[in-house]
């Protein structure tokens, strides 16, 4: 593609324009959108209701791209409007106010994490190929990340890939993987170097995710759901022009896509449990004369606002061309927080009505919100994991002591 200057609209007539836009453009509805109690964290869909949603998102995501609000910040010769983050930021506020479609994890893991790194590491080749799809909603991706012994703890992966002249032959079992049953393909992180641990040796690859030797095995949450899923690799063979970076350079690569997570994990505005939810809950339990109630209610709005406040100072460093740092892992700290204050709130309110469904709307509802919601302490990288990285990177405090490794023999005995 040739690259052409854009002229750049002042941010208000962009703004009228992407509103007048998204009235004409917008779906009315979905067949998944649900009741106005599910305040449910992960979705607890059937397969059928399931895919259905998720091609209700693939046919709006084309209706973006063709209408030029795909990628509205990305370079114009590479799909975008080639306009600044601001007006990406307009258009996604206007978005979330007037197009009533459910989120699904799967449509923002490829449009906002995949795409953007396959952007900056993969050859032109893998660009030209899959860049239109992931911006159009033709293809998805998912995060082929986590391993049964490694966790969060991604630089200690062990999944293997053996290069065989111009093709790599990987071997090795991910887990906790969202989307995998519906994504066409997968960015995975695995070990290229023999003998080697922690993030050196590492290499990123895409896969698809139809090739023989990948295997998807769904997990049953206890919410119901089935978002994540076994990924197993047995003898998957990709050509090395599906590698992302260069050879042992896959802790880099996988660390850009990480950025790009850390920085949407506190726009969450699809998932349930809202301050506005909580409050309609309140008021039909008649709790609202409880002091000790009033004050969590308080508190929970109090952290909303100031997340709020959060994004656009994060926002506005962006736009000034600071460097993210550790404000990714505190933004999503903070937003893990509140969502379990949410859970704390309404089951105090509840009781035991969180334990059957009685058939009284909004209540037992939110027994999908107390299930679902520890979760977000372990996606997108542990607590633990984020408070290591703020003491690391933004306090400048000594890493975190590990238990050395053990030698070869010692680990062969």
């Amino acid at each position: 593609m040739t690259a052409t200057a854009t002229r750049v609209p002042d941010l208000d007539d962009h703004a009228a324009s992407v509103r007048a836009w998204l009235i004409q453009n917008a779906p009315e509805g979905s067949v998944a959108a649900g009741d106005e109690y599910d305040v449910s964290v992960f979705h607890n869909l059937s397969h059928d209701v399931e895919q259905g949603l998720i091609n209700e998102l693939r046919a709006w995501q084309r209706a973006k791209f063709d209408g030029g609000y795909a990628a509205i910040s990305w370079p114009a010769d590479m799909y975008g409007a080639g306009l600044p983050a601001e007006y990406e930021d307009a258009f996604k506020q206007a978005e979330a106010e007037l197009v009533p479609l459910p989120r699904h994890e799967l449509l923002s893991v490829t449009v906002n994490l995949i795409a953007p790194t396959i952007r900056i590491f993969a050859s032109e080749s893998v660009r030209s190929m899959l860049l239109p799809g992931l911006l159009d909603g033709s293809l998805l991706a998912c995060q082929l990340f986590s391993e049964p012994a490694a966790g969060s703890d991604l630089a200690n992966v062990s999944t293997r890939a053996v290069r065989e002249g111009d093709d790599w032959v990987i071997n090795g079992q991910k887990v906790w993987t969202s989307g995998a049953q519906f994504a066409d393909w997968g960015q995975a992180i695995v070990r290229t170097e023999a003998g080697s641990s922690g993030s050196r040796g590492l290499t990123t690859f895409v896969i698809p995710m139809d090739a023989e030797g990948v295997e998807i095995r769904p997990i049953r949450q206890m919410s119901g759901g089935t978002s994540f899923n076994e990924v197993f690799l047995n003898d998957v063979r990709v050509p090395d022009s599906h590698r992302l970076g260069d050879v042992g350079d896959g802790w880099a690569v996988t660390r850009a896509t990480l950025g790009f997570e850390r920085a949407n994990a506190s726009n969450k505005k699809g998932v349930g449990g809202s301050f506005d939810q909580l409050l309609d809950l309140a008021r039909r339990t008649d709790s609202l004369g409880h002091r000790d109630i009033r004050t969590h209610l308080a508190d929970v709005r109090l952290r909303e606002v100031g997340a709020e406040v959060a994004l656009r100072r994060d926002k506005r460093a962006r736009d000034a061309g600071e460097a993210p740092g550790a404000a990714g892992s505190m933004r999503k700290l903070q937003w893990v927080t509140r969502l379990n204050l949410v859970s704390e709130l309404a089951r105090t309110m509840l009781g035991d009505r969180l334990i059957a469904d009685d058939g009284e709307p909004g209540t037992f509802s939110w027994n999908a919100h107390l299930l679902g919601a520890p979760g977000y302490r372990i996606a997108g990288g542990t607590d633990q994991v984020q408070r290591s990285i703020i003491a690391e990177r933004h306090l400048g405090l000594p890493p975190e002591p590990r238990a050395p490794k053990p030698s070869r023999t010692e680990a062969t005995t």
